[in-house]
C-alpha cells in the first residue's frame, strides 16, 4: 500500500533559523523563499526547500504563516508522583523529522525515570533513548526537543537525556501502529 502525503506550498514570511535534515546544521531561510511542508507533526514542520529537507520549530510557525501547535493540557493539581504518564504523553509529541511516527511508537524511548531534587516539588527526569541509526544527524535536535518539552512540564526542574545504543534499535521495537503507518 502506498501512502501519499499532502504537501503544502508556503512562502517564508520572515527570516528564520531552521535545521537541515539529516545533519541538524542550522541555516537561515530568508523571507520570500518558497518551501513545501512535507510533515507537520509534534509541534514542528519538515520543509522541503530547494531539494533540501529542513526542520522548523513550532515556535517559529508564524514564519510560514502557521500557528504554533497547541500544548498538552496539564492538570492544575498535578503532583510529581503523577508525572510519568504525562512525560510519556509528551514524548509521544516528539518526531523524527524524516519519519511520520512519534519516538515512543518508533520504540526509541527505552526508559523514563525520576530522581529527587533538593526542591521537594521538583524532580530530575531521566530519559534513555536511542536513534534509528547511530549516525543520525538529527539525534541532538530530537534530544533537544525532548528536553524542551519535558522541562516545560510542572514538577520537572531538570532533565537528563541519555542517547544510548545498547541495545541497538531495530524494527521489532516499533509499535504495531507505527509499523502500519510506515507500511511494514
Amino acid at each position: 500500500m502506498t501512502h501519499r502525503r499532502h504537501r503544502e506550498d508556503v512562502l517564508v514570511r520572515r527570516t528564520v533559523t531552521v535545521e537541515t535534515i539529516p545533519s541538524g546544521m542550522p541555516v537561515e531561510l530568508e523571507a520570500g523563499q518558497l518551501a513545501q511542508i512535507t510533515q507537520a507533526l509534534g509541534g514542528s514542520f519538515t520543509l522541503l526547500v530547494e531539494g533540501q529537507l529542513m526542520r522548523l520549530k513550532g515556535q517559529d510557525a508564524d514564519a510560514i504563516g502557521k500557528t504554533p501547535p497547541e500544548t498538552i493540557a496539564v492538570p492544575a493539581d498535578l503532583h510529581v508522583d503523577d508525572l510519568e504518564p504525562l512525560v510519556w504523553k509528551t514524548l509521544a509529541t516528539c518526531y523524527d523529522p524524516e519519519i511520520p511516527v512519534n519516538i515512543v511508537d518508533l520504540g526509541l524511548v527505552y526508559r523514563v525515570a525520576f530522581e529527587p531534587l533538593e526542591d521537594a516539588d521538583k524532580v530530575r527526569a531521566v530519559v534513555d533513548m536511542t536513534l534509528t541509526a547511530p549516525g543520525c544527524g538529527m539525534g541532538e535536535a530530537i534530544a533537544d526537543e525532548v528536553c524542551d518539552k519535558i522541562l516545560a512540564l510542572p514538577g520537572v526542574g531538570e532533565i537528563t537525556v541519555n542517547l544510548v545504543f545498547d541495545p541497538p534499535w531495530d524494527r521489532s521495537r516499533m509499535s504495531e501502529a507505527a509499523q502500519l503507518a510506515l507500511g511494514l
